[in-house]
């Protein structure tokens, strides 16, 4: 993922920025980026690494020597920002988050004469941002090149620029599926990613920007420059994982929503009597702890945490490159409390089941550590498809994804035709792929949270948010 946060100001806001995107560090481990713009100084930026340290120990020294009344800064989980661009349109910085899933082909159809180029990251594959600011330049302003390059990307792309005026430009993706939101002061305006990121800076909930739309901002104001859009589609998974919890999109906050996604599943499980008996529940850390809190209110059960994870120096196992050093670090992170574990029988609710590649292991430890049953359930429905719209569930192939892997297994190409029905567990499939996959981790049972109880607990209408990993709807 990745996430963004900008502030424009009637005084030095350096600090701000710097605040601000500390607070969106659960969302990339990549890189971090500032740009900040004094009257004086003109543009500032620096850029770095922070996959092997937290973003604010790399930033620090930023803080005493940039100085700057406006400024938009990231942390990336893709590629190195933000990117200072100087073309026809002036000099500006520019942020991005999204994925753009067709950039070779806007590469080849675009800039493929000889008067354009681009910077290669090692990887061979251009800069996301760049190719963005590209895209944009194309057009006689940057609003028109804005809505051009949103036009053009097959995937999301939100966007934040400031300009040689000091001015953030601010547009989310043109149905909405990443949310910008706006906070306002005595001093001015931020915009950001997270809601939660401007509370503790004295900031006041301000403006959430809908579909598509653009707003300028200056310390005096905010201004739209293009209208928001009638359709949305905000990506689910903000609320079920990678939002953090005191944030709120759309008016719905994401540790509410959890619990109350943990009670709808518990409420479904009794009214179709699949509702285990079990000493404890509990949560897969961390995202899965208020989803947990929720079930064992509503089932009666009683909540605990028979492991720990020990997040002091991995805050985020999925991020090593190599998957063997992933496996390694979510087995070292998960500390068992043997008095919760030894011969009771648990039930455990995680986020979500993606690959599978860390369940074994847990279960294995679970029942190395003594327990008697292990139960899994996860918050949201069966992932059927990779991501093609942000960076969460992104894969090389469908077949990554335990569910794929499992329908293959049990029906070959032909179950291809039949994914509605296995990602539903009242069906015979269904019920098949629950069993397999129980099978294959040693659970004693396991359930998805329904499509429908996770509507209802986001609290939105179905044709506004985007389920595409689950049903492969767009």
């Amino acid at each position: 993922m990745g996430g963004f946060f900008g502030v424009v100001s009637k005084q030095d806001c350096v600090e701000d920025i710097f605040f601000g995107l500390d607070y969106h560090s659960h969302l990339g481990t990549r890189c971090g980026g500032m740009v900040v713009f004094d009257q004086d100084k003109g543009f500032q930026r620096q850029i770095h690494s922070i996959d092997k340290a937290p973003f604010r120990t790399k930033f620090e020294k930023e803080l005493a020597i940039f100085s700057g009344t406006s400024g938009i800064g990231c942390i990336s989980d893709t590629d190195p920002q933000p990117l200072m661009i100087r073309s026809h349109l002036g000099i500006y910085g520019i942020t991005t988050v999204g994925i753009i899933t067709n950039a070779e082909e806007l590469v080849n159809q675009y800039f493929s004469d000889k008067g354009h180029q681009f910077m290669a990251m090692s990887s061979g594959k251009v800069n996301s941002t760049e190719l963005v600011a590209a895209l944009i330049n194309q057009k006689q302003d940057i609003v028109s090149g804005i809505l051009h390059a949103q036009d053009m990307i097959k995937g999301s792309m939100t966007i934040l620029i400031i300009n040689a005026e000091g001015e953030i430009i601010a547009a989310r993706d043109k149905v909405g599926r990443l949310p910008i939101l706006i906070g306002k002061n005595e001093f001015g305006y931020c915009a950001s990613f997270e809601s939660f990121a401007f509370q503790k800076m004295g900031y006041d909930m301000f403006y959430e920007l809908g579909p598509r739309e653009i707003v300028r901002m200056n310390a005096d104001g905010i201004s739209t420059i293009s209208p928001a859009g009638k359709d949305m589609k905000i990506c689910s998974f903000l609320w079920t994982y990678y939002g953090y919890p005191t944030s709120c999109y759309e008016g719905k906050n994401v540790e509410v929503m959890r619990c109350d996604n943990g009670k709808i599943m518990a409420r479904d499980e009794r009214e179709r009597g699949t509702l285990p008996d079990v000493d404890y529940v509990a949560g897969v850390p961390d995202s899965g702890v208020p989803h947990a809190i929720g079930y064992a209110n509503e089932s009666g059960a009683e909540f605990a945490r028979p492991f720990i994870k020990y997040t002091p120096t991995w805050s985020r196992s999925f991020m090593p490159v190599n998957q063997s050093t992933r496996n390694q670090v979510a087995k070292m992170k998960q500390i068992p409390v043997p008095e919760l574990i030894k011969d009771k029988k648990l039930l455990f609710v995680d986020d979500s089941i993606v690959r599978g590649t860390q369940l074994r292991e847990t279960v294995d430890f679970l029942y190395a550590s003594g327990a008697k049953e292990v139960h899994m359930r996860s918050a949201c429905p069966p992932i059927m498809y990779g991501c093609k719209y942000l960076n969460f569930s992104s894969s090389k192939s469908e077949k990554e994804l335990i569910a794929r892997r499992v329908i293959q297994d049990l029906e070959g190409d032909e179950g291809e035709k039949h994914i509605d029905e296995y990602a539903d567990a009242t069906t015979e499939r269904g019920q098949c792929m629950l069993k397999r996959i129980c099978e294959m981790f040693k659970f004693d049972s396991l359930g998805y949270q329904s499509l429908k109880g996770t509507i209802e607990a986001i609290g939105l209408d179905e044709s506004q948010l985007c389920t595409y990993c689950w049903t492969g709807k767009e």
